[in-house]
């Protein structure tokens, strides 16, 4: 094991390596988790639904997942996935072996993001957890400047929201609608990512639910994806003009997932969204924060960001 003197080896995940990823991604949340949230078991005992990650990667940014190995042992210490992207790096996923936590693994792994993101005169975005003050004065001492703040929220098994009319028409998005989605999301976030919109449509794996507003103008006005593959079940990645259309679009999405519920995040600041979700039975499960290095742009809208991909 790491002793805090042995090398690192640094490098890139491999094929055939998702296994050893995923256990070490099960590992490391299931002991945060247990140990600064007392929720021993969260993610269950089972590590193989994490091969979602490294096998989700290897499709869309194959060759970026990044890793950290004890240089005597071989062993798998710590993986961090990026996301290079035309306007910005994103940062995925970082886990780290709980017997290595404190002794650099995680800060070796985000330095080689930055000097990836830093050669491109890129910013780097990501999504983390406010509960986890660890990560997040990583984060910042890296030159991370926090920005919006997100409610994990999710309704009880059985519940859900009423629907809600849209003003105009929800449909689930096709190739044709791919270019309007990244255009909308890049003039209203500053961020550029047709290559997800377009996976999430292909959807090849069967795993992506992808559905666009339309509105009276026959112009998309807000778009919302969802993932369910095995006891993995989330919202995202979005956008939507305001709160009535993104009310619609999470209705929409979670009467599809039904009698399934869905974690999805929304911005605290979406004052009226947050009421009506409450309202309806919602509740929170956990506090999210958008963090920058670099150039960015307040986003305008609704802004609904996800674990899987962590791309924006």
């Amino acid at each position: 094991m790491f002793d805090g003197k042995t090398a690192l080896v640094l490098g890139r995940l491999l094929p055939g390596e998702a296994d050893e990823a995923a256990q070490l991604i099960h590992r490391s949340l299931d002991f945060w988790y247990a140990r600064h949230l007392n929720q021993p078991q969260r993610f269950g005992g089972d590590w193989q639904p994490f091969r979602i990650f490294p096998e989700l990667y290897q499709g869309l940014d194959p060759g970026q997942a990044l890793t950290a190995r004890n240089a005597a042992s071989g062993e798998l210490l710590g993986i961090c996935f990026q996301h290079p992207r035309p306007t910005h790096v994103s940062v995925g996923i970082v886990a780290t072996h709980p017997a290595s936590g404190g002794r650099g693994v995680a800060r070796a792994l985000l330095e080689q993001v930055l000097a990836f993101a830093d050669a491109r005169r890129l910013p780097i975005r990501l999504v983390s957890s406010l509960m986890n003050l660890d990560s997040f004065s990583l984060y910042t001492r890296l030159g991370f400047v926090p920005g919006m703040v997100f409610q994990d929220l999710q309704f009880s098994p059985g519940v859900l929201p009423p629907p809600v009319p849209p003003p105009g028409i929800i449909r689930t998005a096709t190739p044709a609608d791919v270019p309007a989605m990244a255009a909308l999301e890049e003039s209203m976030t500053g961020i550029l990512r047709a290559h997800d919109f377009a996976y999430f449509v292909k959807n090849e794996p069967e795993i992506w639910h992808t559905l666009v507003l339309i509105g009276r103008d026959g112009k998309p006005h807000g778009f919302l994806g969802s993932l369910q593959q095995g006891g993995t079940q989330m919202l995202g990645p979005g956008w939507m003009e305001n709160d009535a259309d993104a009310l619609a679009l999470i209705s929409a999405q979670l009467h599809y997932h039904a009698p399934g519920n869905p974690v999805f995040l929304v911005p605290s600041r979406a004052a009226k969204l947050v009421a009506a979700l409450y309202q309806a039975g919602a509740r929170n499960v956990e506090l999210h924060v958008a963090q920058v290095r670099g150039p960015s742009v307040a986003p305008q809208g609704i802004v609904i960001p996800t674990f899987l991909p962590e791309s924006g």
